[in-house]
C-alpha cells in the first residue's frame, strides 16, 4: 500500500493525497477547497478532514496562474479609529479568511480629495481582482474622479466615486437606523424628537439626518433646528449645554453614542435627568455604551454580517463575471434599548403614533 505524504514526512501533501484519504476524485477534492456548489455535506466533511489530517493547503499561486487572477482584493478605506469605520475594516478583514483571498489595504486621509483615486490606482497597479470602497466622507470634488476601473467594485455605506465594469452593494443604510429611533421616541410618546448630527461631510451623518427628518414628517411632527457635531463626546457635551437650557426637549437622537454620551453628562451635570426629564438615543452599539449611567439606547451595526454578505457577492462578480448577483438579505436593524429612554415627563404610557393625511 502506498504510504501517504503528510504534514510529518518532510514532503508537502498534493490534492491527490486528500483525494485518496478521502476516498474520492481529485476533481471533488479541488470543488471542495475552491468553495464549489454540488458536493454533499459528508463528501465536503471528509475532503476537509482528510486535508486537516495530511496539513494540505490550496496552492493559490497554482490557482491563480491557472484563471488568471491574483486571489487578492483590495480595500480602500478612511484610515481613522472612529468606532464604526474602523469596526467594518475589522469585519472585512475576518471575512475575507474565509474566501481565499489575500488583503490588501491602502487607507486615504480627510481632507485629500484625490486621495480615493490615487488609493485605487495602486490597488490596480498590484493587480487585485477586485475592490472594496469603505470611504465614508464625500470629499469635494470627489464625485468627479476620473477613475477607470475594470474589476468589481464593493461599496460599504458611501456611493461609488468613480465608473467600475461592475459594482455591488451591500449593507443597511443609516437612513433605516435613524427611522427605528426615531419612532422608538414618538412610540414613547415625545411629541418631537431633537437630533445632534454627526459632521455633514459623512455619508452617514447625512443618511441619519435624512432618516430622522423623514421619519418626523411621515409622523407629522414638528421638526426642531439641527445641531452638528463632529462625532466625538466632547462636542455632544457641548451640545448637551445648549440644549439643557430649553425646557421644551424631551428627546435627543444623537448620530453616535459618543455625542450621546457626551451630552448626557452635560445634562445630568445642569440636573436635567435622564431620562425622567430628557430621553437620549445613540448609534453603532459602542462598548461602553451598556455601562454608562443609565445604559444607553442605542442602535446595533451589524459590521460583520455587512461585511460578510459584501464578501460573497464581490468574490462572486469577481469568479462569475457574467452571472446575476447572489441574493443577500439586508440585516434586520437591531435597536437595543436600555435607560436612557422613558416616557417624556408627565405621561406614563406611550402615545399612538399620529400621522398627518
Amino acid at each position: 500500500m502506498a504510504r501517504l505524504t503528510g504534514r510529518n514526512t518532510g514532503t508537502a501533501p498534493r490534492s491527490i493525497d486528500v483525494a485518496r484519504l478521502a476516498g474520492v476524485s481529485q476533481k471533488t477534492v479541488s470543488r471542495v477547497m475552491n468553495g464549489e456548489q454540488y458536493v454533499s455535506d459528508d463528501v465536503r466533511r471528509r475532503v476537509l478532514e482528510a486535508a486537516d489530517a495530511l496539513g494540505y493547503r490550496l496552492n493559490h499561486a497554482a490557482r491563480a496562474l491557472a484563471s488568471g487572477r491574483t486571489q487578492t482584493i483590495g480595500v480602500v478605506t478612511l484610515g481613522t479609529a472612529l468606532y464604526g469605520p474602523a469596526s467594518l475594516l475589522m469585519g472585512v478583514e475576518r471575512a475575507v479568511r474565509d474566501t481565499g483571498y489575500a488583503l490588501r489595504v491602502v487607507n486615504t486621509m480627510e481632507g485629500d480629495a484625490a486621495g480615493i483615486a490615487g488609493a485605487v490606482d495602486s490597488l490596480l497597479d498590484q493587480g487585485v481582482d477586485g475592490i472594496v470602497i469603505s470611504e465614508p466622507i464625500d470629499e469635494e470634488g470627489g464625485a468627479n474622479l476620473s477613475v477607470r476601473v475594470d474589476v468589481p467594485v464593493l461599496i460599504l455605506g458611501a456611493p461609488p466615486p468613480f465608473a467600475a465594469s461592475r459594482v455591488v452593494t451591500a449593507g443597511l443604510v443609516s437612513h433605516q437606523l435613524a427611522q427605528a429611533v426615531t419612532e422608538h421616541l414618538l412610540e414613547l410618546g415625545h411629541t418631537t424628537v431633537h437630533h445632534l448630527a454627526g459632521p455633514q461631510r459623512w455619508y452617514a451623518a447625512r443618511d441619519r439626518l435624512e432618516g430622522w427628518r423623514a421619519t418626523l414628517a411621515a409622523h407629522g411632527r414638528r421638526e426642531p433646528p439641527v445641531i452638528e457635531g463632529d462625532w466625538s463626546a466632547a462636542s455632544g457635551y457641548a451640545a448637551g449645554r445648549r440644549l439643557a437650557a430649553d425646557d421644551s426637549v424631551t428627546a435627543v437622537f444623537a448620530a453616535n453614542d459618543d455625542m450621546a454620551i457626551g451630552l448626557i453628562r452635560a445634562l445630568l451635570e445642569v440636573g436635567r435627568r435622564v431620562p425622567e426629564d430628557i430621553s437620549v438615543v445613540g448609534l453603532d452599539d459602542i462598548p461602553v455604551a451598556a455601562y454608562v449611567t443609565p445604559p444607553l439606547t442605542t442602535v446595533r451595526q451589524p459590521f460583520d454580517a455587512t461585511a460578510q454578505d459584501g464578501l460573497k457577492l464581490l468574490v462572486h462578480a469577481i469568479e462569475n463575471p457574467d452571472a446575476d448577483p447572489v441574493p443577500v438579505d439586508n440585516p434586520p436593524v437591531n435597536l437595543v434599548v436600555r435607560e436612557s429612554t422613558a416616557p417624556p415627563p408627565n405621561r406614563t404610557t406611550p402615545e399612538r403614533r399620529r400621522t398627518t393625511d
